[in-house]
């Protein structure tokens, strides 16, 4: 566990450490980015100091077998091999078996990658090293605070104090740039302590917390059930499970999968005790897939789901000031909750490192899908419902329970 300051050498370390490790035992290692995107552009393109690739100063070309440019693949004379990979497609790399993984930006990467790799570490006696700056006391902060204390592991935190390659003077500048100072307590000093800068909605879950707010939220029988959904294409769908009481808005569960079809989770809502109101869809609900000639609602509607309502096409900042408005009223299940409230915490604005501001568009990774989900809640919740609007019927269906859609029942 390298928790290193910015510009403090974590990829290049990283590179000649696996290179090393390569040669000392012959098997599949692993460089993982937040995304495949990111990794493409951190490392396999990326040109060091002295105007070198960073991959041909740590695995130059008389160690080489073979490269595959499309797979950001390098095989070794020596039978390993070394891959760019990104936590945003890690359930993709079956079969692999690494012997040996870095974990780079891992504050800002999807924790679930680790939950996946470390039972192969396990088992074949590979290695993981992960290597990144702080991002407020997220699952980075976790990981580091654990390995502190556990003998089985290397934890390190480095800052512009103890490395003394960032002058004094660059760090100045960036003040005088108006680079804020939370980010400079982070990027410089390794603070966990410091806020998420760029976070849309930080302060209102620290005070969920901090109010205890994010608890035990048992589910109520007599009341429905209103899930609110992100529908990927390719990508992660990610489900809300919420019910009113009066003012309050209660999170009892989230789910969220990829590579699955809607059967799937029709089967998981159906498996669940849940009696169901409103399925809040976003607007693009309505658009036909190529391959079936069918809209999803009306693929939903013929896996036994009813009461499907798509939403308008608000606005971004129209929706992300939505859940601003309606997140001091909600309470989360800690436990089911848990990977969507790491999101909504995570949840910000890209930071332009050239021209030093904030983009008025949100970092897209793993947060985007439970963030974008809890969006449509938000909206669905706004929204007034026309009373002449026919909910989707209730459709028998073996495998799915349809009888728990009625809400009321």
């Amino acid at each position: 566990m390298a928790v290193w300051h910015r510009r403090a050498g974590k990829d290049s370390t990283a590179l000649n450490f696996t290179a090393c490790a390569a040669h000392e035992r012959v098997a599949n290692y692993w460089h993982m980015l937040p995304t495949a995107k990111q990794g493409r552009k951190v490392v396999w393109e990326a040109i060091d100091r002295q105007g070198r690739r960073v991959i041909d100063q740590a695995f130059p070309e008389s160690l080489r077998g073979g490269k595959r440019d499309d797979e950001m693949l390098i095989r070794l004379k020596c039978g390993s091999t070394w891959q760019v990979v990104g936590s945003d497609n890690f359930d993709a790399l079956i079969g692999a078996n690494p012997a040996g993984v870095v974990f780079s930006e891992y504050s800002v990467a999807d924790p679930r990658a680790w939950d996946y790799i470390r039972p192969i570490l396990a088992e074949n006696g590979g290695w993981a090293l992960f290597i990144y700056t702080p991002r407020g006391r997220n699952h980075g902060a976790t990981l580091y605070e654990m390995a502190k204390s556990n003998p089985g592991w290397f934890a390190e935190k480095l800052t512009v104090d103890d490395t003394k390659i960032i002058p004094p003077s660059i760090i100045a500048d960036e003040r005088a740039s108006d680079m804020p100072e939370e980010l400079i307590q982070q990027e410089y000093y390794c603070s966990f302590q410091a806020a998420l800068v760029g976070a849309y909605y930080g302060k209102l879950m620290e005070a969920a917390e901090a109010q205890k707010r994010i608890t035990n939220v048992p589910w109520a029988p007599d009341l429905p059930v209103i899930t609110a959904w992100d529908l990927g294409i390719g990508d992660s769908t990610a489900i809300w499970f919420c019910q009113q009481a009066g003012r309050e808005i209660r999170l009892i569960d989230y789910y969220e999968a990829s590579g699955v079809g809607l059967d799937h989770y029709a089967k998981v809502l159906g498996e669940k005790p849940y009696v169901y109101g409103d399925t809040l869809l976003p607007h693009d609900a309505r658009v036909k897939d190529l391959s079936t000639g069918r809209t999803r609602i009306e693929t939903l509607k013929s896996l036994g789901i009813s009461k499907g309502r798509v939403l308008p096409n608000d606005r971004l900042e129209d929706g992300i000031n939505a859940v601003r408005l309606i997140l001091p009223r909600c309470w989360f299940d800690a436990e089911k909750c848990s990977r969507g409230i790491e999101a909504l915490r995570q949840y910000r604005k890209a930071w332009d490192d050239e021209r030093k501001v904030f983009s008025e568009r949100p970092e897209h990774d793993w947060t985007s899908h439970p963030a974008d989900g809890f969006r449509y809640l938000a909206i669905g919740l706004r929204e007034p419902k026309d009373p002449n609007a026919k909910s989707l019927p209730t459709r028998a269906n073996s495998n799915y329970s349809p009888t728990r859609w009625r809400a009321g029942r």
